[in-house]
């Protein structure tokens, strides 16, 4: 099983842009690596197009995205154009190719005892490759959200907790509940008070000693 904190499985692909490493791939990037059951289905269409649209986002963040499927990239490509017309966005991000199960498998999404080939399987066959990973530069596994196949993603969640996650990562802070972009935030338990005094000499406001409050940093 996947952990937050394990270091995501490395892998070769084709995809609808090419072949990949999957770690050379993503290099010094964050990472956001979403599955998807099966081509052709009508929620994950929304998610492929919608995802299209607001990239730029991700793009600011030093976010690279990629899709995988269990089906050829042949299919993907196909349903590309479905993808297009319905939602107005084509996917501008590779859609790795999983036709042999090789991958849902290496990410525990999929038995070992699912075959070898996603012929003759449905949606409902598949319906647990249906994780969200972001994956961080030094390619650690940062977070794990799983869908139910009824229930469409929410990508600006997912935003909203890269914006937190990078925050973590370089200024050692967390953030609280429905926290947004913009508002205060909390300096995490590992930080000593005299690191801390360093870090924010402003200060900070501590309703509890444990709590310590101070604005977002830029």
């Amino acid at each position: 099983m996947l952990r937050l904190g394990d270091t995501a499985p490395d892998f070769e692909a084709e995809t609808t842009q090419g072949s990949i490493n999957f770690h050379d791939w993503i290099g010094e990037s964050w990472c956001v690596l979403f599955s998807h059951p099966k081509d052709f289905t009508p929620v994950c269409t929304t998610e492929l197009g919608y995802m299209a649209k607001i990239k730029p986002e991700f793009d600011k963040r030093n976010v690279k995205v990629i899709g995988i499927s269990v089906d050829p990239i042949t299919s993907h490509a196909e349903w590309s154009k479905d993808i297009k017309e319905t939602t107005g966005y084509a996917p501008n991000y590779p859609i790795i190719g999983d036709r042999d199960l090789r991958i849902s498998k290496l990410y525990g999404m999929l038995s070992s005892l699912a075959g070898n080939s996603s012929e003759g399987r449905t949606a409902a066959d598949n319906q647990t490759v249906r994780n969200v990973y972001v994956i961080a530069p030094d390619k650690s596994v940062k977070l794990i959200i799983t869908y139910p196949m009824s229930t469409g993603r929410n990508f600006d969640e997912l935003l909203r907790v890269i914006d937190s996650l990078q925050l973590t990562a370089h200024h050692k802070v967390a953030t609280p509940v429905n926290w947004k972009h913009g508002e205060d935030v909390i300096i995490v338990p590992a930080v000593s008070d005299d690191d801390a005094k360093q870090m924010f000499p402003k200060g900070w406001d501590a309703p509890k000693p444990y709590m310590r409050i101070v604005p977002q940093p830029q």
